[in-house]
């Protein structure tokens, strides 16, 4: 399988955290979406939005939207639970995380990581939604070690990617014990090494 994908995209990098976890061997096709890339013919040509990322299978299909691609991929494996309503419970994080996480916590990370903008000119809206968000995580964790079916499953994987970033995006985690404890045993189950802060040291 091919990855059309920008390797510090947290959408692009949770397919890549799927793959690694079950074994898939994965190619890239590094796609610089800040050069247009994402906007040429040939890439519109496998995924008409324009949005990275794309994966492109041995039989020639594609399929786009993250979360719908580690669906694809974890279908049948362990990090999928087989009772319907644990799988379920699942994908209502895959559903949360793109619609009142993603547009908020990742996309200040753009505006501050790729655009360069300082923390003071986020849009305060958007950084409150950021919060609420993070706090949401904080309190489903309270008491569990996984947000779903009692076990890691691609609900951690999916949030993973931008929480453990959030900090990039001018989210302060410190106040969330919870948040950061989860991540550090996302990192250990995945093989990560811990993501670092901006100031080059490790997120503790």
């Amino acid at each position: 399988m091919k990855l059309y994908g920008d390797r510090i995209s947290g959408n692009c990098l949770k397919v890549q955290y799927t793959a690694d976890c079950l074994g898939l061997p994965l190619a890239w096709e590094d796609v610089d979406i800040l050069k247009g890339e994402t906007r040429t013919p040939d890439f519109l040509a496998l995924n008409p939005a324009g949005q990275v990322p794309v994966l492109l299978l041995d039989d020639g299909r594609t399929l786009a939207q993250s979360n719908a691609i580690i669906d694809y991929l974890a279908t049948g494996s362990v990090l999928l639970p087989d009772a319907p309503y644990d799988q379920a419970r699942v994908r209502e994080w895959l559903y949360w995380e793109q619609y009142s996480h993603e547009p908020y916590v990742a996309v200040c990370r753009f505006h501050m990581h790729y655009q360069g903008k300082s923390a003071a000119g986020r849009e305060p809206w958007r950084v409150a939604r950021g919060e609420a968000a993070l706090d949401h995580l904080e309190a489903a964790l309270n008491g569990r070690d996984w947000l779903a079916a009692g076990r890691f499953s691609l609900a951690d994987i999916a949030l993973l990617a931008y929480t453990r970033l959030a900090h990039e995006g001018g989210f302060d985690l410190a106040p969330r014990p919870r948040v950061r404890a989860w991540i550090r045993r996302c990192e250990d189950r995945l093989g990560l090494a811990p993501a670092p802060a901006q100031n080059g040291n490790r997120m503790s």
